[in-house]
Parts: structure tokens; C-alpha cells; sequence
């Protein structure tokens, strides 16, 4: 099967062998996988002599479960979450708690962000705000996107904020909502739907470039509100503002309880429901309700499909911070 890996700084696809079930497992003819912009890109200028396996959300077909899988069967629809056991590869051997069906109303390309959409579910889990707060979603690559809109969805007001015109144009076209360019703009709207009092959070999901904006997300907030790191963002919070308003910082961990836990992935022994309602693997499975019941679109971040052969070509674009699609999907059938 081919894989496609990082090496030396460069995109290469290589030859492997199909892996072998084993218990609790379940082995995938991927159909799609999705390629996450910021880590991906960093994982490959960071690659040094020994190969880097790239990707984690993937969706395809079951071919046979192992011992001990028991609610999916071959021929499943499922979607996939998780490295190293989801890449970009032909085939995949995953953990039956980070493998969730798909319905059959939702298209197996829309249900290749499972990896994706967890992360943001789980960042607005994080905030554990209640519908009708105020939530600043700074930087609109394909977290802040799906982040501001499952925010809307749960009736929270969302104030988006991008610099990129063509992203902040692309999140306003699929919601509706007013899309801010100007951070001193954004901060004369929080005031006045605010009533002065400021945003009740803050999801910093810019790149590397934006760190000031932690600083600056202490000034949108309320008194305690709340400042979320979600993108690649160096913090540097000043501990005045931060003591003075009481802020509360928190960084979001991938898709939520269960993620690198080698108990919960390898070992697939899934955390009482009762004790841990929102795992990683159950984050997934509310993406793919959330999408397959329309309550959010990401029809216009996938508009661009290559096959594998061609994944070389794929990443450069993603690199300039230009590319409106956001993400490109890789196709295997």
C-alpha cells in the first residue's frame, strides 16, 4: 500500500505492507483523508533522516474487525481519527475508540474532517460556555472555521476575526455572520454587544506570527473570561491584565479525553460514559451528527481533491495562507 510521509524537509510516498488485524482493532480501505495545514506543514520542515508519517482524519470502508469489535462490522462506513494509527495511506489499522460509522445521508469526503472537527468541538468544550456568550474566534484556517461554526450552532454569539480577507469573506458567506478584517473594528463591536463589558472567551486559532494576540485577547475579554489556545500561537499573557481581570487561559489538547493515552488508543478501552461523557472518540461522533444533520457546512473547505500520486503537490499552496479551500482532501478510490 502507499503511504505518504515527510523526509529531509520534503513530501515523498513510499511502500508499505497491508497491516494485519489484531483485537479491538479495525482495518480501513481509506476512502479520503484530510490534510491538517499548520501541523502537517511543520511536521515536514521539521523532518529530519528518518521518515514522518503525515495525516490523522481519514474516512473509508471497513475490511475486517478483530476480536472484541463488536458495534462495526465489514462493509461499515466509518470515519477515522488519530495518529500513528490514521495517515495518509491506503489502508489503516485503528483503535475501535477512535473509529465512529457514517451515516449513509453524509458523503465520505465531508466525514474525512472527523480529525478535524473533534479538535474543535473539543476547544469549545474546553471553554464550557453557555448559549447566548460571547465567543471571539480569532483566525480563520479550518479550526476557527469549524470552531465558529459549531459555536453558532450551540447559540453562542460568535464574532469571527481573520486578516486574510478571503477567509473572513468564506466564514461570513456560509453563516452569515459579520466578519471582521480590523481588530480595532471587532473591538468597537464586542463593546457595544457587550455593553462594555467584554467577550465572555477568546479562541486564539491563529499561526505562530499572531502570539501578541494572547496578550490582546486579555483586552476582549470580561472580567474571568476565558482565553483558549487552539492554533500554533507562542503565548505571552501580561500577568497585570491577566491578575487584574482574573482571566482564565487554557490550551486546547487535540480531540479531547483519551488522545495519547495509550490505555484509551492502543490498549482501545474506552473511559466510563458515565465519568468521562466527551472522549475523543465520542467528540467524533458528535462532528459527524453536527454535519451529516446540516447544522454545519464543509462542503466549501474540501473543494479541492488530489489523488495520492499527487500529494506533492498539494502542500505548497497550503503554505501561503491564501488557499480559500482551507484544506485539500486526498482521494483513494
Amino acid at each position: 500500500m502507499k503511504s505518504i510521509c515527510a523526509l529531509k524537509g520534503k513530501i515523498c510516498i513510499i511502500e508499505r505492507e497491508i497491516p494485519n488485524i489484531k483485537d479491538n482493532f479495525i482495518l480501513v480501505k481509506t476512502s479520503y483523508t484530510a490534510i491538517s495545514p499548520g501541523t502537517e506543514l511543520t511536521m515536514t520542515k521539521n523532518s529530519g533522516n528518518e521518515l514522518v508519517n503525515l495525516g490523522y482524519s481519514a474516512s473509508g470502508e471497513v475490511v475486517e474487525v478483530g476480536e472484541g469489535v463488536d458495534y462495526i462490522k465489514p462493509g461499515d462506513r466509518v470515519a477515522c481519527y488519530g495518529a500513528p494509527y490514521v495517515s495518509h495511506s491506503e489502508y489503516l489499522l485503528v483503535p475501535k475508540t477512535l473509529c465512529v460509522k457514517v451515516p449513509d445521508s453524509l458523503g465520505l469526503k465531508e466525514a474525512a474532517l472527523v480529525g478535524l472537527g473533534a479538535i474543535a468541538i473539543h476547544a469549545l468544550r474546553q471553554a464550557r460556555l453557555q448559549f447566548g456568550e460571547i465567543a471571539v474566534v480569532s483566525g480563520l484556517g479550518i479550526f476557527g472555521q469549524l470552531i465558529g461554526q459549531i459555536a453558532n450552532a450551540s447559540a453562542l454569539r460568535v464574532i469571527p476575526l481573520n486578516n486574510t480577507e478571503k477567509r473572513a469573506e468564506l466564514f461570513e458567506k456560509i453563516t452569515g455572520i459579520k466578519t471582521f478584517v480590523n481588530e480595532a473594528d471587532m473591538e468597537d463591536y464586542i463593546k457595544k454587544i457587550s455593553c462594555d463589558r467584554g467577550a465572555d472567551a477568546v479562541f486564539l486559532c491563529a499561526g505562530r506570527s499572531a502570539g501578541y494576540q494572547t496578550n490582546k485577547s486579555m483586552e476582549w475579554l470580561r472580567h474571568r473570561g476565558k482565553s483558549i489556545i487552539v492554533g500554533d500561537i507562542e503565548p505571552h499573557y501580561d500577568r497585570g491584565l491577566m491578575f487584574d481581570k482574573e482571566i482564565e487561559i487554557m490550551i486546547s489538547k487535540a480531540g479531547g479525553p483519551g488522545r495519547y493515552d495509550k490505555v484509551y488508543e492502543f490498549q482501545a478501552i474506552d473511559y466510563p460514559y458515565g465519568y468521562v461523557r466527551w472522549t475523543e472518540g465520542r467528540n467524533m461522533e458528535e462532528f459527524i451528527r453536527l454535519v451529516a444533520e446540516n447544522k454545519i457546512i464543509v462542503e466549501d473547505y474540501i473543494n479541492d481533491s488530489i489523488k495520492i500520486n499527487d500529494a506533492e503537490s498539494a502542500y505548497p499552496e497550503l503554505e501561503t495562507g491564501t488557499y480559500a479551500g482551507l484544506t485539500k482532501i486526498i482521494s483513494y478510490i
